[in-house]
């Protein structure tokens, strides 16, 4: 029962906080800062064939970015991307390579566990 009665009193001073503009520096602070940033990661596993990469690029408004899969028909797959305030998220989307089925055991053949 005092766990129970903690909580809400450490609810209570949160919530408190928050509507008295306890921490109203950091709130304004967020909504008026300016977004800038750069990132980037890929994935290449020889083992489970998983092959990603990703970047993206942002300043201000204007966002800008790409990310590639290999798809498992084989294909590869490229989307590069824009995204602004006046026209929304724009991709485009290529596929490189021929589909195909992988080859090995069909799945029919495979052993199922239950």
């Amino acid at each position: 029962m005092f766990k129970i009665i903690a909580l809400v009193a450490c609810l209570v001073v949160v919530a408190s906080a928050q509507f008295n503009g306890g921490d109203h520096g950091h709130h304004e602070d967020y909504h008026h800062s300016y977004p800038k940033y750069k990132y980037e990661y890929g994935v290449k596993d020889h083992h489970s064939h998983d092959h990603k990469s990703q970047w993206e690029h942002r300043d201000g408004d204007h966002v800008k970015g790409q990310y590639t899969l290999d798809e498992a028909d084989g294909t590869h797959r490229i989307v590069d991307y824009t995204s602004d305030h006046k026209t929304g998220f724009q991709p485009h989307v290529q596929r490189k390579g021929h589909a195909h089925h992988p080859h090995g055991e069909s799945y029919a053949n495979i052993k199922q566990h239950y």
